[in-house]
């Protein structure tokens, strides 16, 4: 008895080893899958207005400010206070800036890391809730090859990193169901999500992991283990609101913390505004071909509602969801945290089809909706051939989507499981070629180019000088490119503006530029529909 006990025991011991060397190899595997996805022609493209500009500029001046002035704690836009967020990603790209210049690549880079981290980390809770390493993989492939998740995790902005954090909350909270040493892993990736997004979005997070615990394992609720690391964890993030107070006084509560984060509930901040479905449709537009496994995902997830993973991705969805939905402001990136529990979802059934013996056919709209993506992309490809402006790069897209979709749709049709492989494999190739190609910021091709008209005003106009602009739109990407502050005005004015300043600069577009009636006026130079304008001291 006592040599059987000892046989068993080293084949478990053995076992587990087997078990680990696996997991290690698809961490490894995923991670250097979405490090090649996620840094791919990183910095090729220029950065985007408002987050991207925006964040660049704050990190710069944080990279610029010299040692002992603080700004790291009390971080400036264009030398004025800045309230908005928190600034820990600011930091992170500060620090990269002082190791690689300022650059695009430095910019995006933090960011891109972090998202692609989520990968892996998203395979280690498909671990802790799944009995099959299939559901496991699957989940963190589908959430690889979500297209919102790639564009967004590359962008200069704060929510690929606000994810990451999450994901790591996430991981230890489950893991604490065993363990309550990851209690102070909940506590700290908590108080990194308040340092990413601000309180409001870690209160939002915070409430998602609280439901969850209430409904799968309410003794972690009262668990002192719990509360402590929680507490260790918010104790950086009440001093830095701390200092923001001592520091700003009722200017931060109002600025920082009501009209940019409270306010957002109730109020359409810059006019992002949108219906209560507005994510929803977000979801519908830019999740494909994963979308087509929603609906029996969400049925597989309620038939099951009484395991743990279920009740993870019911929660996980269902209180964000319905939260973001309800705040008056709306931005696309507001949903990026709904796509983890989105992937474990589709993850988790498409585990079921894989031990799933053949069948003849799958589900009919399963291959219909295969074969119209397909027939969607082929036109699209034919179109960036034909077309008026023919774009090589994004024809290569289009005529690999529809190669994938259809050779997906034969095999469904033939119930050929590996049709699964074809959809994972192609919508990775199909998204690298997109982020290779100059196409992946596709908000660059709405406005007028700014590098051109930055490198006029850097040539033209003294450092640290304000400029005044005609065009209504402020654009965070043109002041950071030309290192100074450009200022819309209208027409009333830039003539006051005229008559009161010595040594004015005007960025004028056409219209303006006649419309204006203004004396002494000398044109210093023009690119891009753009003139650059200022006082002739010598005809005054």
């Amino acid at each position: 008895m006592q040599e059987e006990s000892f046989g068993w025991s080293r084949f478990k011991k053995k076992y587990q080893v087997i078990e680990k060397w696996i997991d290690r190899t698809w961490i490894i595997v995923l991670l250097a899958a979405a490090v090649i996805i996620f840094t791919v022609n990183l910095g090729n493209l220029p950065l985007r207005d408002w987050d991207e500009g925006t964040v660049a500029q704050v990190a710069r001046e944080i990279w610029r400010a010299p040692l002992g002035s603080g700004r790291w704690l009390y971080p400036t836009l264009w030398g004025e206070p800045y309230h908005n967020k928190p600034p820990l990603v600011h930091l992170l790209i500060a620090w990269m800036y002082s190791l690689g210049g300022v650059n695009e690549w430095t910019t995006r880079f933090p960011g891109a890391m972090l998202t692609a981290i989520s990968v892996p980390l998203l395979y280690c809770i498909g671990r802790e809730i799944f009995h099959q390493r299939f559901c496991a993989v699957y989940s963190a492939l589908i959430y690889l090859t979500m297209l919102p998740v790639v564009r967004h995790g590359r962008l200069a902005m704060l929510d690929g990193a606000a994810v990451c954090f999450f994901t790591v909350m996430m991981l230890c909270l489950l893991r604490s169901r065993r363990d309550l040493r990851y209690c102070l892993g909940v506590g700290i990736a908590l108080g990194l999500i308040c340092l990413t997004k601000g309180i409001m979005l870690g209160i939002l997070l915070a409430a998602v992991a609280v439901a969850f615990l209430f409904w799968d394992t309410p003794r972690l609720l009262t668990s002192g283990y719990m509360w402590v690391g929680i507490t260790i964890g918010m104790i950086p993030v009440a001093l830095w609101y701390a200092c923001q107070w001592w520091e700003y006084g009722h200017v931060f509560t109002k600025a920082g913390m009501l009209d940019q984060s409270l306010s957002r509930i109730w109020l359409s901040v810059e006019k992002h505004s949108g219906p209560p479905w507005y994510y929803i449709a977000e979801i519908f537009k830019y999740t494909w071909p994963w979308l087509l496994f929603l609906p029996s995902s969400l049925r597989l997830c309620w038939e099951n509602h009484n395991l743990s993973w279920a009740k993870l991705i019911v929660v996980w969805m269902g209180v964000y969801l319905v939260a973001v939905s309800a705040m008056e402001t709306k931005l696309p990136w507001y949903v990026f945290p709904i796509y983890p529990a989105l992937s474990l979802a589709i993850g988790a059934k498409l585990a079921e089809i894989e031990n799933t013996p053949l069948t003849s056919s799958y589900p009919r709209f399963w291959v219909a909706g295969l074969a119209i993506q397909a027939i969607i992309a082929a036109a699209g490809s034919i179109y960036y051939h034909w077309g008026t402006l023919p774009k090589p790069d994004l024809q290569l897209v289009f005529a690999a989507v529809a190669v994938t979709m259809a050779l997906a749709a034969i095999l469904a049709e033939q119930g050929d499981k590996q049709f699964l492989k074809v959809l994972l494999w192609g919508s990775y190739i199909s998204l690298l070629l997109l982020m290779k190609s100059n196409y992946w910021v596709w908000e660059l091709g709405e406005r007028y180019p700014v590098k051109p008209v930055a490198a006029m005003i850097q040539r033209q106009v003294p450092p640290g000088t304000k400029i005044y602009t005609s065009n209504p739109e402020q654009r965070p990407s043109l002041n950071f490119y030309s290192d100074r502050p450009i200022i819309s005005a209208s027409i009333q004015q830039l003539q006051y503006y005229w008559q009161y300043s010595p040594q004015p600069y005007f960025l004028l577009d056409e219209s303006a530029f006649h419309t204006l009636q203004i004396d002494s006026m000398k044109l210093l130079d023009q690119t891009q529909g753009w003139k650059l304008v200022t006082k002739d001291t010598n005809r005054l």
